[in-house]
Order: C-alpha cells, then sequence, then structure tokens
C-alpha cells in the first residue's frame, strides 16, 4: 500500500486517466474526489465487500427446514440405481 501525505487542493493521479482530489480535510474526517473515466468503476469498499458478501450468501443452497417455512415441498430423494 502507497501512503502519500497530501493537503486540500492536491492531487494524485493514477494510470488510466483516474485523478484523486484531495476536497476537504478536517477533525471529521477527509473528503476525497475522483474524476475517472465513465468506464471505471467505482464503489466504497463497504459497498464492495457488502456486494461479495451477498453474492456468496446468494450460491449457498437453502437449507430444508428454511424451505419448509415457505410451504415448498420437501426435496425428493435420489432413485437408487
Amino acid at each position: 500500500m502507497l501512503i502519500l501525505g497530501r493537503r486540500e487542493g492536491d492531487s494524485i493521479i493514477i494510470d488510466g486517466g483516474i485523478r484523486i482530489v484531495v476536497v476537504s480535510c478536517d477533525r471529521g474526517g477527509v473528503r476525497i474526489g475522483i474524476d475517472a473515466p465513465s468506464t471505471v468503476k467505482i464503489l466504497r469498499g463497504e459497498i464492495a465487500d457488502q456486494v461479495r458478501t451477498e453474492n456468496q450468501r446468494a450460491v449457498v443452497p437453502p437449507s430444508a427446514d428454511w424451505m419448509a417455512t415457505l410451504g415448498a415441498p420437501s426435496p425428493r430423494p435420489a432413485p437408487e440405481s
């Protein structure tokens, strides 16, 4: 991780035409502005983490108990060969 000290109005340029500007800085935190091509997806870290968690949760098959609470029929056992 690269850590840089910047002051209000200073900027950082990242390859690909991405420019990050320190808009304001006070005891409450830092406000930054990001100027990037429209093809670049920008997400806050906590939103990206939430999306990743929900995607992982979505691929886990529901339990039979949970399905029963919804009124779904119990899965039938596979026929024996």
